[in-house]
């Protein structure tokens, strides 16, 4: 009878190349996720892409083989479970997480004054994912979403019927402006605008000369700025009006903290800071959310007003 005839030591090699690919690539961004800084944040892109397609190609590639010489070996079996754990990182394209940032470690916050004089209701904010969207984004791990009382989520296709429609928006710390625009126009409310050609909308982008750090205040009324790249703007300054403009879905105000200037990195793409609020009725930083009560949006989020001068 005629042995069978055994594989090669190449074809020894090239049966755990998928296996090994997927260990290496674990690995390298493992370590990016504990370098911290930026290279922490191509990581955690990285992370979601690059082990659930190599684990979907290697299960696929891996299992035709498997079917077609029906037997299993080491390197088939290796790489069918390195396969599957790697297509774990599908679930984040699902479910949302927080990205991994500690509030307690990651310095420097700030603590500003809220950016709206009228009473303010905290749509999105916090440290939570389950308060806070935000959060799975690094650049904007600690924004805010804020509407004014009473009118919001309404579902409305007037702009006027919300409440934060056309506020004064002011500046919420003493800064030189690192970026103005206007000219976007102001989104329908009650759908979501998918503006990804400019998500900010009418903005103004801060630098804080104190922690040389920025913010980012976004979704300006279209022909409402009121300063310019450039300018240096004292806390409590009108820099423009609530408005509906860039990848929204109804009026409200958008802010964030980060370290690395706006106009050089791009949206999702930068280091999130803690950003604190006082000199108002609540927490040094609100929470927001809400729950569905059969279609309609309860609002569960924090009440807050300015109570400084």
């Amino acid at each position: 009878m005629e042995q069978e005839k055994q594989p090669s030591r190449v074809w020894n090699i090239v049966r755990w190349i998928p296996f090994g690919l997927m260990i290496i690539s674990a690995i390298v961004i493992l370590g990016m996720l504990l370098a911290g800084g930026m290279i922490k944040i191509s990581g955690w892109y990285m992370l979601q892409l690059i082990p659930p397609v190599l684990g979907l190609i290697s299960l696929i590639v891996v299992g035709i083989y498997a079917l077609i010489k029906k037997r299993k070996s080491k390197p088939v079996v290796w790489t069918l479970i390195a396969s599957v754990i790697s297509m774990l990182g599908f679930v984040l394209w699902f479910v949302p997480m927080a990205y991994p940032a500690s509030l307690e470690n990651t310095t420097p916050s700030v603590t500003i004054r809220l950016p709206a004089d009228e009473v303010i209701r905290v749509a999105w904010g916090g440290d939570s994912i389950t308060t806070n969207y935000h959060a799975a984004a690094p650049d904007q791990r600690w924004a805010y979403d804020l509407v004014i009382e009473p009118n919001y989520f309404s579902g409305s296709e007037n702009l006027e019927d919300y409440s934060c429609y056309g506020v004064p928006v002011v500046a919420p710390i003493s800064g030189v402006v690192v970026s103005a625009h206007d000219g976007e126009p102001d989104e329908i409310p009650s759908v979501v605008s998918n503006n990804f050609e400019a998500p900010t909308g009418n903005h103004v982008m801060m630098r804080i000369e104190e922690t040389g750090t920025y913010l980012v205040i976004a979704h300006l009324k279209n022909g409402s700025v009121a300063v310019e790249t450039g300018d240096v703007v004292e806390e409590g300054q009108v820099i423009g009006e609530c408005g509906n403009s860039g990848n929204t879905s109804e009026p409200h105000i958008h802010i964030h903290h980060q370290r690395q200037d706006p106009t050089e990195f791009p949206l999702n793409f930068a280091e999130g800071l803690p950003l604190y609020f006082r000199d108002h009725d609540g927490q040094p930083m609100p929470v927001g959310g809400f729950e569905m009560d059969g279609e309609t949006i309860v609002p569960l989020g924090d009440v807050v007003q300015h109570v400084g001068e």
